[in-house]
């Protein structure tokens, strides 16, 4: 039986001793049609447009000028760079507080990591193989030290031996203050006039598709550039916490929620989230069946995978440290291995 992580299951707080204990039934089919679930998770898309276009833009061409060319810089100098290797995403979901620490000793899993979790990862020592960053607002760059323990001098300067994957459009100040080495990539965009715009500034088709958000990228980049698979999610709630946090440290949305709908999580309790989470969520689960991948959700809590009518089973729930294990433990037999005299007697299986 799968149980809730133990800093749930052992809290003081009241409300946490009715939690369920074991995930949701499995179900077979999405309750929504995938094609239905894609729809939905692009009603925004014209909007989101409007509202950036201009900032795209400017954007571009000030990164343009800073890095002369961006095919010099491209993403797809990291093809293949991890091919055929499990792979770990990290979300900024509040329930990444509750594994982080476990990611330092991933051995040499590959890790992408959120740019809005770099003072989490560095305060936790996850180091993660790169950092990813979609955003074309200036508040990705408040995020780099939101919640750590360090000041923001001493975090940007903490970057000098991280690697950053970005997009063309990201704010100039974040690839101004970042001091280590920088890939940059495209998004195609839906609005064919636009994406003539970008062609103008510097023809550059290394696209990652995204459905919008940064874990997007990061799962994006993981599977087309370094070819890793299966894919461990982390962070992934695309909800609010028991508690109504947005991020796994106090964050600037947790004094107005605004306007909230209810999702079930994982372990078939309801949770607050936003319309565009939700929307985000069906994106990546209808991957899980669109196209061929292996999603194994390592958030120990949140919505992804889950349905008032139970979790699907193409999304498989497992805690992050069964996943680590599962590649290194073979490591147990090492004495039997190489000093099978004196090893202690010991069968994996």
């Amino acid at each position: 039986m799968n149980v809730l992580p133990e800093h749930l299951l052992n809290s003081k707080k009241p409300k946490y001793a009715q939690i369920l204990l074991q995930y949701q039934n499995k179900i077979l089919e999405f309750p929504t049609p995938p094609a239905q679930m894609y729809a939905q998770a692009c009603t925004n898309d014209d909007i989101t447009v409007k509202s950036w276009r201009n900032t795209w833009l400017s954007n571009m061409k000030a990164n343009k000028g800073k890095f002369g060319s961006f095919k010099d810089y491209s993403a797809g100098k990291l093809f293949k760079k991890f091919e055929h290797k499990p792979c770990v995403i990290a979300g900024s979901g509040p329930s990444l507080k509750e594994n982080v620490h476990q990611l330092k000793d991933r051995g040499d899993i590959p890790l992408l990591s959120c740019l809005h979790n770099f003072h989490l990862m560095e305060d936790n020592d996850a180091r993660p193989d790169f950092y990813v960053s979609l955003d074309a607002g200036d508040v990705v760059v408040d995020e780099v030290c939101e919640g750590g323990t360090k000041t923001a001098d001493e975090y940007w300067a903490m970057t000098k031996n991280r690697k950053l994957i970005a997009y063309i459009g990201s704010p100039p100040k974040l690839l101004e203050k970042w001091q280590g080495e920088i890939y940059l990539f495209n998004g195609a965009l839906p609005d064919a006039g636009l994406m003539k715009e970008i062609d103008e500034i510097e023809p550059f088709k290394c696209y990652v598709s995204n459905g919008g958000n940064v874990l997007g990228a990061c799962l994006y980049l993981a599977r087309g550039f370094l070819g890793c698979c299966p894919i461990a999610f982390v962070g992934a709630d695309f909800c609010f916490s028991y508690d109504n946090k947005f991020h796994p440290w106090d964050s600037k949305y947790d004094k107005n929620l605004g306007y909230v709908i209810k999702l079930v999580d994982v372990y078939g309790n309801k949770r607050l989230s936003w319309q565009s989470y939700a929307n985000f969520k069906g994106w990546f689960e209808q991957l899980s069946v669109q196209s061929p991948q292996i999603f194994i959700n390592c958030s120990e809590g949140g919505c992804f995978g889950a349905f008032a009518e139970g979790n699907i089973v193409d999304i498989q729930q497992m805690p992050l440290a069964r996943f680590l294990f599962m590649y290194r433990m073979h490591e147990e037999l090492t004495d039997q291995m190489f000093t099978p005299e004196t090893a202690e007697p010991k069968i994996l299986f």
